[in-house]
Order: structure tokens, then sequence, then C-alpha cells
């Protein structure tokens, strides 16, 4: 189905970013997935290739740009790869908009050059071990020092994307006690630098996919982070949460959907090789079968997808709007992906064929962000139940 959102200067950016892939990221990605994320310095290179400062303002040295569609391009030219680019997603579509919208100005001016070029690399920890998504349940600590200069960090951290090579990570902390009629009172946000005594990645945990960003628990044992340093205001972080999760829930839709797309693509181009009995498995009904309820599938959750980042653009799209999207999106692709890989028989499960990363990479999304169970529980609070 002829897709309508992008224009000229979308494609002449995608055409940029699949020549980066192909020089600087496919041949080497191999290596990448052993070490468990790419090479620092290759995030100075997506710095001047310009990526991280696309919708940063600039009067902070970024591009202005306002639409998302630069980044839905950069998440489907990975998944059409094959490959992902580590933890730059989550610098650029979890840290970016917290600093743009809670930052103050000398923050910002302070921030943003490192955040563009990727000297700064940023992460967000908000999970806890025990707290899943019941973030008014966390339990690390910030206390304010008598002289008001500085917090006292103490607590920990697991699940955190980009936490083994980021330079600087959001960390929600408590800084005054829950109370029964308010658990999520006294949250607040601290932008730490990674460098503080007293802060530590723990283990870099092993996951079944994503292979290249790096995932790591982080400690903090009273970690002194000055009062210049406080995102915000002190105890407004769950207000903070909930108005940064619609876009953290469109970057999720958006990568699924391009890893559905991508997937049929593999298949496609496999099934027509691969031969079985004298013949292209192609040529078999099922084949044709299957790949026409993937492709419908796919035009289904395109056509929501398109609509979402339309919507987004627009400063409308709902939180609720947005978890029907994941939900519908990210199942679609699961369904999708499973049954491409299907098709490659014995070879879908071998790691060296793209479908095998896509099978484990796209499991995830439906878990962070907010797992397919919240976002059903929000849609129905949207009907009224």
């Amino acid at each position: 189905m002829l897709r309508s959102i992008y224009n000229e200067d979308h494609e002449a950016f995608r055409a940029m970013i699949r020549d980066f892939i192909e020089s600087e990221v496919a041949p080497e990605y191999s290596e990448w997935e052993k070490d468990g994320h790419p090479p620092r310095d290759f995030y100075n290179k997506l710095g001047e290739l310009g990526v991280f400062g696309i919708n940063v303002p600039e009067e902070y040295g970024g591009a202005g740009e306002t639409s998302y569609k630069f980044e839905s391009i950069l998440m489907e030219e990975t998944a059409r790869a094959g490959v992902t680019f580590g933890a730059a997603g989550i610098h650029v579509n979890l840290v970016r908009p917290y600093l743009l919208a809670f930052a103050s100005e000398e923050q910002k001016r302070r921030w943003m050059p490192g955040f563009i070029s990727g000297e700064m690399m940023g992460a967000l920890a908000m999970t806890e071990p025990g707290t899943g998504s019941d973030l008014a349940g966390i339990a690390t600590t910030a206390k304010l020092s008598a002289d008001g200069t500085h917090y006292v960090l103490n607590g920990a951290k697991t699940f955190i994307s980009g936490g083994v090579l980021a330079d600087r990570v959001l960390v929600v902390a408590r800084t005054s006690p829950a109370t029964p009629e308010n658990r999520r009172g006294g949250l607040t946000i601290l932008f730490v630098d990674t460098k503080s005594p007293g802060y530590s990645v723990g283990k870099k945990l092993d996951k079944i996919g994503l292979k290249t960003s790096d995932t790591a628990e982080l400690a903090f044992q009273d970690v002194k982070v000055p009062v210049e340093d406080l995102l915000g205001e002190e105890g407004q972080a769950f207000k903070y949460l909930t108005h940064n999760l619609v876009e953290e829930r469109l970057a999720i839709l958006v990568g699924s959907t391009a890893q559905a797309g991508a997937a049929i693509r593999f298949a496609v181009d496999y099934v027509k090789e691969r031969k079985a009995f004298g013949q292209p498995i192609a040529s078999f009904q099922n084949t044709k079968f299957v790949l026409a309820d993937c492709e419908s599938d796919y035009q289904a959750a395109q056509a929501l997808t398109d609509r979402a980042i339309e919507l987004f653009d627009q400063g409308k799209l709902t939180p609720a709007d947005a978890a029907a999207a994941k939900i519908f999106t990210t199942e679609a692709a699961g369904r999708i992906i499973d049954k491409c890989l299907q098709l490659h028989g014995g070879y879908g499960y071998i790691n060296e064929y793209p479908i095998a990363r896509l099978y484990a990479d796209t499991r995830v999304s439906r878990l962070y962000g907010g797992t397919s169970e919240i976002m059903r529980t929000i849609v129905a609070k949207s009907l009224g139940l």
C-alpha cells in the first residue's frame, strides 16, 4: 500500500542512513554482538552524522526538526538491514524528550552539545528489582544534604538499556516517602554523572535478543549528585514519566512495524532461492498463503503506525491511542516474524540469518515501555471500564 507520510527530504535522509549502515555497521555487526555493544566511538560517528541532533532546537546546536518521521526512518533502515544502533535509540527516544521538556535553560546549554555530539551518552533508570511496572514502588533514595548543595543517592536499578556505556543517567529516586494517599508522590529525577564516586555498573545482563544494546544493573552507594543536576522540580518525577511515555511507546511500535516489514522481505527473498522437492518453496501454495497473511497484517500495522506518527507530530497522540497501537503492532510483529522464521526452516534458527535476530529482538517489545497487559489496562480505562 502506498505510503504518503514521507517527502523528498525524508527519502534523501533514508539514502544517507542506508549507505552509512552498509559501510559502518553491517561489516562489524557480528563483532558488536559478541562484545554486547558497539565500540564507544560509534556513537561519536552518529553524532557527526547529525543523528542525535535531529529533533533538538537550533539554539542548542540541533537541526530544529519537529517531526518524528526522521526517527521513524532510522528504525525502518536498521530493521531492513537486520541490525541496530546499540543503545542509540535510548539516548534519542528516551533521554532527549526529558531534557528538552524539563531541563532548565542553563542545563540545556550545558548538556545538549555533548548529547548531540555523542560525547555524553544518556540512559534512563526507572526499573528496580522487584518493582517492574509499579513505578510507585521505587525504593532508591536521594536525600538532600544539610547544606543543600547535593543529594546523596542510594539504591539499585535493573534492566537499564545503555547502562554500561552511559556517561549520564536519568535516575528516578525517592526524595520523600510515599504516603497511603499518594504512592506516586515524592519521586524525583536526577541526571547522574556515571563517573561519580559510589556509582557502579553491576552485572551486564545476557538477554535473548538486542545483543548490541548493553543492558545492566546499576548500584548507587552514597553517590553525591549536585543540586544543579536535578531535572525539573523535586517530587514531580511521576508526572514527568507519564508525560514522556507516549513518545517512548511510539518508538516501540514504530520499530516493531519496521521489523515486521523487514521479516517479510527476508522471507520472500529466502523462499525464492530455497528449493525443496525440486522446486522453489515460493511455488508452494502454503508459502504463498502464509506470506499473503503476513503482508495483510503488516499493511494494517503500517497504516496504524503512520497514523500514530502523524498524530504525534500534531501533538494529538493520546496515551490510550499509543497504548492501543502498541498492542496491535507489537503483537502483529510477533506473529509475522514467527511465521517468516518458520518459512526459513532450520536456517531460521541460525543466528547468522537476520530473521533469527528479528525473532529474538521483537519479543521484548511486548514487555518494555509497559507490558501488553498494562497497555490493555490503559485502553480499557479510556473506555470507561
